[in-house]
Formats: C-alpha cells, structure tokens, sequence
C-alpha cells in the first residue's frame, strides 16, 4: 500500500496456529517460551483473544537462522 508515494508497511497480526505453522514450535512449548522470555508476547486482541505481530515473529526465525 502506498501513501502520499511512501510504502506503508502493514504488519499483520498472526493467531497461534499459524504462528505454531511457522515456527515449528507446539503449544506447550510455544507458551513455555514466551514464559521464560525466549519468544516474543502475544498482542491482546479481545478478552479471550491473542495474536503475534508477524514481523516479531519473522525477526525471531531470523535470529534462530543467524545463530546456525
């Protein structure tokens, strides 16, 4: 999307199962990491909803890609 000739990036908000998808990473072992501070938190949405911003969670595979 561009506005005024700039691109605006949009970040787009990922539910767990695509986070899960991308990642790899289970449930348990998923919220085991956002715990111990090892992933990013999730953004609150609703009252019984979350999600993760996607350019947190591309940064995290990237840094586990950088590491190897």
């Amino acid at each position: 999307m561009y506005v005024y000739g700039y691109l605006l990036m949009i970040d787009r908000i990922l539910r767990r199962p695509e986070v899960q998808h991308v990642t790899g990473l289970g449930r348990s072992a998923l919220y085991l990491a956002i715990q111990e501070g090892r992933f990013p938190r999730p953004v609150k949405l609703g009252p019984r909803s979350v999600g993760w911003r996607e350019s947190d969670v591309k940064r995290w595979i990237d840094e586990r890609t950088e590491a190897m």
